[in-house]
């Protein structure tokens, strides 16, 4: 009968409570694991936050311009003759009034002092003539001569009084021709090379016309295309609101040079073509820079910004508070719960280190700006105290850039 029950023999009852003990443990270890995530819970993470203010902010819009000298002349001959002198040096500055160029003079002396003596002999003969008819004349009303001895008589006088203004005339030619042997600047300005050297023939048509030129560099000119796509924005950002634009005349033109540096002289638009330029599909832009120091030169690039306008209410985030994410810009927003939420925001231009929000955000939110990277949605966080803001003067609107 023994061999019947194998099985009950092989239990003894101390490895029963074996059993029972590692059951018991396997509860605790359950209830431990249990107990792990309340205890591994993530503290608040420490953020530093901004509360978005509304205020109005100056716009700026910078394009891509290049300088040109606003009076560009010629110099050339209006007479012919040889070259005796060039009076300046090549490549400087030049005042109006100063001589540039000399032409050998002494033909042109000769043919004034050839019409002088002209208009000498006309003056002669219309001095006789004169005196032929106050004769005749009394002796007509004695009817000792004809009447077409005092018709005659008449007529010498007016011949002579017409050939006398013709000899004024010559003399005058002379003159002028003579003076345009002296050859000056008619402006202030920046000489180029001279075409012909001492001796040379020079005509007053074709090519040995042109001796030189000068251009005026002060003021200086700054062309610039403003693109149809901008102008439409900057309309629709008006309309909306968004934007109030001075007047023309209102617009200040600061230049930024290629090196970086701020000119110092200030501009202002004078020319804003009403028609779009085929080739480059823009509004062709003219404004007028002083440059008392010919600190610019004609055809260099540089970077024209236009302030004046302003943004009212403007809502403003510094750029490291901006994320991108795949569906555009967020920013990280404190709740009222002390959590961290994300809000996706439409972004517009630049100022100073912040962006422009056009849409997004309303007054009072509490924008994080450090420690965003570290958050995740519904994340609790600490405020803490934001760092001092910088000063002022070192809030410098940022240039929004417009195509061309």
């Amino acid at each position: 009968m023994e061999d019947l029950h194998p099985v009950r023999r092989t239990f003894p009852f101390g490895s029963r409570a074996e059993v029972l003990l590692l059951a018991l443990l396997s509860v605790f270890s359950f209830a431990a694991l249990a107990q792990q995530p309340a205890a591994m819970t993530r503290p608040p993470t420490p953020v530093s936050v901004v509360e978005v203010k509304p205020e109005n902010t100056p716009a700026t819009f910078e394009f891509t311009g290049k300088t040109a000298s606003s009076r560009q002349v010629e110099i050339n001959a209006r007479v012919e003759g040889y070259l005796d002198k060039i009076a300046y040096e090549e490549g400087s500055l030049v005042k109006t009034g100063q001589l540039l160029f000399q032409l050998d003079p002494k033909p042109f002396q000769a043919a004034l002092d050839n019409a002088k003596a002209v208009l000498a002999q006309q003056e002669a003969l219309l001095t006789r003539a004169r005196q032929t008819l106050a004769r005749v004349k009394p002796l007509a009303k004695q009817n000792a001569v004809s009447q077409q001895d005092l018709d005659n008589a008449t007529a010498g006088v007016l011949t002579s009084e017409a050939q006398v203004q013709a000899a004024k005339a010559q003399v005058e030619t002379a003159r002028l021709n003579l003076g345009y042997t002296t050859i000056k600047s008619p402006l202030n300005g920046l000489s180029s090379s001279a075409n012909f050297r001492e001796g040379a023939l020079i005509t007053p048509a074709g090519k040995n016309a042109q001796l030189t030129t000068i251009v005026q560099i002060d003021p200086m000119w700054v062309n610039f295309g403003l693109g149809e796509n901008e102008v439409l924005k900057i309309r629709a950002q008006q309309e909306a609101g968004q934007l109030n634009r001075p007047g023309l005349n209102k617009i200040q033109v600061e230049l930024i040079l290629a090196d970086g540096s701020a000119y110092p002289q200030k501009g202002q638009i004078t020319f804003v073509d009403p028609v779009i330029n085929a080739q480059t599909g823009t509004y062709n832009v003219r404004a007028v820079v002083p440059n008392p120091n010919n600190q610019l030169s004609p055809g260099q690039f540089v970077r024209v910004q236009l302030k004046g306008a302003v943004r009212p209410n403007a809502i403003m985030v510094p750029q490291v508070a901006v994320m991108q994410g795949p569906n555009g810009k967020f920013v990280f927003v404190v709740g009222p719960d002390d959590t961290a939420q994300p809000k996706p925001i439409q972004v517009g231009d630049w100022y100073g280190d912040q962006w422009i929000v056009n849409s997004g955000l309303e007054p009072g939110d509490r924008v994080v700006v450090d420690g965003a990277v570290r958050l995740q949605p519904g994340a609790p966080v600490q405020i803490r105290p934001a760092a001092p803001p910088a000063p002022e003067s070192a809030k410098v609107p940022s240039a929004t850039p417009l195509k061309p």
